[in-house]
């Protein structure tokens, strides 16, 4: 359907997407977190060397990398339930090389050497269908208990606490949750570049991460599909002018933040989008006369 490099570009978008997600989640909730670039070794590392050393099938260890990243995402965060702000991504930052670190001296899984050997095992299909059911989790859990307090904790921290919601509880799920996310996106990003090593989840590994949600938006989970997209074909677009590619991709990322500092994707325009919609599908599908 796709060229070889085409196809893998969408790859790339769709591991981007997922690991999107994973910022936007916890930033729903009002924490800022950039320990993604840890969390994302935890899965490559885990659901690699499950694959290549135990010879175990690639889903299993795929969910069995995403489930670890996600528990250790659960303990890392109750040190940040109660800092706010630099402090916090402070704190995120540093559990992410610590992570890093605790990968490069680890032999089992190829220390400074890294690991290899891994086979191929990413496709459009599986990358696509996780991004399609993390849409729709995130869709479902808008009106839900638990994506309310998400909200309020949002926007007010103080007042939510008011409110009776568990604090504790609602930022340790929203951690354990994203952490799964970013080693779903290991697991994925593994097994389709073949071999890893601990430089791979460095600080700018999280930086990366950071890039295409707050093009896309954090306020919607849409923003971080679409910025993902912008952060992962666009500079290849460029490529024709391949000496200053890089430089006038970021002279965009710069002049479209101030012009459009909330991202491409707000609030208001996916509602707009949403009222248009509704408009349409009731001029070609009006309801039937009482």
């Amino acid at each position: 359907m796709f060229s070889e490099y085409t196809e893998s570009l969408f790859i790339m978008a769709g591991i981007n997407i997922i690991l999107g997600f994973s910022f936007y989640f916890p930033r729903s909730a009002g924490m800022f977190s950039m320990a993604q670039g840890g969390f994302m070794a935890i899965g490559a590392f885990i659901s690699a060397a499950l694959t290549v050393k135990l010879g175990m099938p690639f889903y299993p260890a795929l969910l069995i990398g995403g489930i670890v990243a996600g528990i250790v995402g659960v303990i890392a965060g109750f040190p940040a339930l109660r800092i706010k702000g630099v402090y916090l991504l402070l704190l995120t930052l540093g559990i992410s090389e610590v992570i890093r670190i605790f990968f490069l001296n680890f032999s089992y899984t190829g220390g400074v050497a890294g690991l290899g050997g891994i086979q191929l095992h990413t496709n459009l299909w599986n990358v696509y269908f996780t991004v399609a059911i993390l849409v729709y989790f995130f869709h479902r859990l808008a009106p839900t208990r638990m994506g309310r307090a998400i909200a309020a904790i949002g926007e007010d921290e103080e007042a939510a606490e008011m409110m009776g919601i568990d604090l504790t509880v609602t930022k340790l799920q929203v951690f354990g949750i994203s952490a799964a996310m970013s080693g779903l996106a290991g697991g994925f990003y593994a097994h389709y570049s073949l071999y890893i090593t601990s430089d791979n989840f460095g600080v700018a590994k999280s930086l990366e991460i950071l890039l295409p949600v707050l093009m896309g938006g954090t306020e919607v989970f849409w923003g971080a599909i679409l910025g993902s997209f912008v952060t992962t074909f666009v500079p290849e677009w460029l490529r024709f002018i391949q000496p200053y590619r890089m430089m006038i991709f970021g002279f965009i990322i710069v002049v479209m933040m101030i012009l459009r500092p909330q991202g491409l994707v707000d609030r208001s325009l996916v509602s707009s989008i949403g009222l248009r919609l509704r408009s349409i599908r009731l001029l070609w599908f009006p309801r039937p006369a009482p």
